[in-house]
């Protein structure tokens, strides 16, 4: 459609312009002029057609747009040379008349040819995008700054060209007519000319712009929009590689470099879960406990919040990567008991009261590393809190008589109140040394007696919504510990 209307423009555009600059055109009749000009325009855009197709399915994506301007430009300067030779043979026109024409058509065909290589470029980027596929730019092509110097300079040679050949068609106008024309009418008709061209070179390079900044438009949206992903941690996007250019290459480069970023933060996401289990194996190989109880724990955790994700009251678990940071962090709510001496630790019976006071310490000691942490970070960690929060607070209680620091409520943190439940549901299903493993009937007893004072009633009630997640849970994850639902 856009080629479509561009021919026409241009058959309407090179009929005036004929009369406007060569004096022997003039003297053809309407059917004269049109007749040649119509007939090779119609020629030339059926082999157009003809081209382009060619162009899209033979030619590298990548050296299409390229192809495109090359071919347009060729084609208004044959036609252009063969409308010379066709005047000369049977006008007899002489050879400064045919290279007006050809001069006339090549600046429209620069214009053009320029219009439609961006289209195709938007096309080609258009398919990409969808597509989700890229070309390869090569390291070598023509500089931005460099084709700008050559649009601009094309530009004014051209304008300024069609100018000079108006202007000295009028100047011979005036020496031949001077008696018949007064001084008036002739600055009328020649500024009326000038304004001819105005009019039509103006538009189009004015268009040739519009295109241009329409696809730079396109990167910079993209560009922009992957890099702000990047910086807020979503790494994922990519930016379509769709020119042969520097845009092609630093988008291209863009990708390299989020492709990277993603690597390291894998890297650094798998060093840091391997970190942490291995931290709560070495925590859960102090006592009696074994690594499926931090399989379990970290699932139950995770049940929850997906159950809770809707609730008002629980906005934060909207958040898929909250969810997943409770998740990675759960395992370490135990991590302070590397701290508590052995003897109380591993005592095979119930504690004393002063052995259950340094018992109770392991919620600080573990809280306290991971805050030193922190501080090491230097800067907000979710994972490092959530953990910390877990650490120190999963022994609360709702009503406010829990430990170490005998919160209450809301004000013990959601991560905490999470653990809380699923520590204490895999306590009870698991044996100890003080009493046997309990069925999954009297562990859920015991949870729903604790509603509102040691557990949030919410988190209770989203135990019993998940409660056939729990059994499979327990089930997938059993070893000789526990009871198996």
């Amino acid at each position: 459609m856009r080629s479509t209307i561009h021919y026409a423009l241009a058959a309407i555009a090179l009929t005036i312009y004929g009369g406007q600059v060569c004096p022997f055109l003039e003297t053809l009749t309407p059917a004269q002029l049109l007749g040649p000009i119509l007939t090779m325009l119609a020629l030339q855009y059926l082999v157009h057609r003809g081209w382009q197709r060619r162009i899209e399915q033979r030619v590298p994506l990548k050296y299409q747009a390229q192809r495109v301007f090359q071919s347009e430009l060729a084609l208004f300067f044959t036609s252009g040379a063969i409308l010379m030779l066709f005047n000369r043979i049977v006008f007899d026109f002489p050879l400064e008349s045919g290279l007006k024409v050809v001069l006339g058509l090549s600046v429209l065909g620069y214009f053009i040819a320029i219009d439609l290589a961006l289209e195709r470029e938007r096309a080609i980027a258009a398919m990409l995008r969808a597509q989700g596929i890229h070309i390869e730019p090569d390291t070598e092509f023509m500089p931005l700054t460099r084709k700008v110097a050559w649009f601009a300079s094309i530009s004014v040679v051209a304008i300024l060209s069609i100018v000079f050949l108006v202007i000295n068609k009028d100047l011979d106008w005036l020496v031949d007519s001077r008696q018949e024309v007064t001084l008036g009418d002739a600055r009328r008709a020649i500024l009326g000319e000038l304004a001819f061209v105005m009019a039509v070179m103006l538009p189009y390079i004015i268009n040739t712009i519009v295109a241009y900044a329409r696809n730079l438009r396109l990167f910079l949206d993209a560009e922009n929009g992957v890099l702000h992903a990047a910086s807020n941690g979503r790494l994922d996007g990519q930016v379509p590689v769709s020119s042969n250019d520097e845009f092609g290459l630093m988008a291209d480069r863009t990708n390299a470099m989020v492709r990277s970023l993603r690597g390291l933060t894998e890297e650094l996401r798998k060093t840091r879960d391997v970190t942490i289990h291995s931290l709560a194996i070495l925590a859960e190989t102090r006592d009696y406990e074994t690594g499926a109880h931090i399989l379990r724990t970290q699932r139950y955790v995770e049940a929850l919040a997906e159950q809770l994700r809707d609730h008002p009251r629980f906005a934060l678990l909207r958040d898929g990567e909250t969810v997943e940071l409770l998740f990675k962090s759960a395992p370490l709510h135990d991590v302070g008991k590397i701290g508590i001496p052995d003897h109380i630790l591993l005592k095979p019976g119930r504690h004393t009261p002063e052995e259950f006071e340094i018992m109770k310490t392991h919620t600080t000691l573990g809280a306290d590393a991971l805050r030193r942490a922190e501080a090491e970070l230097g800067e907000d960690s979710s994972f490092l809190r959530y953990a910390r929060e877990i650490a120190e607070g999963h022994h609360e209680r709702w009503d406010g008589s829990g430990y170490p620091h005998g919160l209450a409520g809301d004000a013990i943190p959601l991560s905490a109140r999470l653990m809380a439940l699923a520590d204490v549901y895999d306590a009870l299903i698991s044996k100890r040394v003080y009493k046997p493993a309990f069925p999954h009937e009297q562990a859920r007893a015991i949870i729903v007696d604790g509603r509102a004072s040691h557990f949030d009633p919410d988190v209770v009630d989203a135990f019993l919504a998940s409660e056939p997640r729990f059994i499979a849970i327990a089930r997938e994850f059993a070893d000789e510990y526990t009871h198996c639902p």
